[in-house]
């Protein structure tokens, strides 16, 4: 993928560091306590500007629940670190495809139980229809439950280049889906903003719990 094109973006309003890195830090030990991101499970990031770019992403290995603001680094749209000493999570190109396909101005991305068990039991499906749910008003640009939302689950893979091109093609064949799976992997959303963001990871986490013991209860039906 290019990740030149992230520069093409219009110019915004560069974002306040240490304000961005808070409320992500604030977000993350929240997301702890709900146990979505247990240990150093989950990475987060935030769009500070567009031109030039630069993105804040949380460091590699840091523990969630006692994670701090110091735990978060600035990259360019190459993947770059600007300054320090701490490594970006490993799962930063990822967060760089959606950015560069979508223009998202913030990713978060948890490693739930449900999101885990459910990212397997449908793996041959190659994804998750949500259908009939209220709560599939949360997500961005939805008025009714009657709608169809498609999650799909790509192939986990420690290559991250190869990763993020078959996400790619995942995302422009699918341009308005707002999130996705990896295979025993977890949860992949995103918003315009952080708050977005935020919403769609409730949203979504919510619905993996309902359709995951939703099935539970109908396969023990006799």
């Amino acid at each position: 993928m290019d990740f030149e094109t992230i520069a093409t973006f219009r110019a915004r309003p560069r974002m306040d560091v240490a304000a961005v890195a808070s409320e992500l830090t604030s977000i993350g030990r929240w997301f702890y306590q709900q146990k979505w991101v247990l240990g150093t499970s989950g990475n987060f990031s935030a769009v500070l500007s567009r031109e030039p770019f630069r993105m804040l992403i949380t460091a590699s290995g840091v523990h969630k629940g006692t994670m701090t603001p110091d735990n978060f680094l600035q990259v360019d749209s190459s993947g770059k670190a600007i300054g320090g000493k701490q490594h970006p999570s490993a799962e930063m190109l990822i967060h760089l495809t959606i950015i560069s396909e979508l223009n998202a101005g913030s990713i978060l991305h948890t490693h739930s139980v449900w999101a885990t068990i459910l990212s397997e039991a449908h793996a041959v499906s190659g994804g998750i229809m949500m259908r009939g749910y209220e709560m599939l008003k949360g997500l961005s640009g939805i008025r009714t439950h009657e709608y169809e939302e498609w999650l799909p689950i790509l192939e986990n893979s420690q290559d991250y280049t190869e990763l993020s091109k078959s996400l790619s093609l995942v995302l422009r064949e699918k341009p308005d889906i707002h999130g996705f799976l990896l295979r025993n992997h977890g949860l992949y959303t995103w918003g315009s903003n952080i708050e977005e963001a935020k919403r769609h990871v409730e949203i979504f986490e919510f619905l993996l719990e309902v359709i995951g013991r939703r099935q539970t209860i109908t396969s023990s039906i006799p």
